[in-house]
C-alpha cells in the first residue's frame, strides 16, 4: 500500500507541475484551484507514504517520478528539447527509482 501511496503522490506531483505551468498561462480561479489541489493531494499521498516506508526512499521515490515525469510531459505538451542525452538521463531517473524498488524491504 506504501508503495502505491507514493506513486500516487508522484503522479500528482506531476500534474501539479503542469498546473503551475497552467497557471503561468492562465491566472484564474480554476487553475489556482486545481494547482493546489494537486500538490494538496500529492503531499496528502507522501504522507501517508512515509508511515511505513522510510523518508529517504519515499522522497526519492515521490521527486524522481516528479522530475522525471515534468520532464517528459514537458517534452510531449510544450515542445522542449527531447535530444539523446536529455532521454538518457531521464532513463537514468526512473531507473533509479526502479531499483530502489527493487532492494527496498517494503
Amino acid at each position: 500500500m506504501a508503495w502505491l501511496s507514493v506513486t500516487i503522490a508522484g503522479l500528482f506531483e506531476v500534474f501539479g507541475v503542469l498546473m503551475i505551468n497552467q497557471w503561468n498561462r492562465k491566472r484564474n480561479w480554476k487553475s489556482m484551484l486545481m494547482l493546489v489541489l494537486c500538490f494538496g493531494g500529492s503531499f496528502l499521498f507522501l504522507a501517508i507514504a512515509m508511515q511505513s516506508l522510510p523518508m529517504g526512499i519515499a522522497y526519492a521515490i515521490w521527486t524522481g517520478i516528479g522530475a522525471s515525469g515534468g520532464a517528459i510531459l514537458g517534452i510531449i505538451f510544450h515542445g522542449e528539447p527531447k535530444d539523446w542525452k536529455r532521454i538518457l538521463f531521464i532513463m537514468m531517473i526512473i531507473g533509479s527509482v526502479v531499483g530502489l524498488k527493487l532492494i527496498s524491504s517494503e
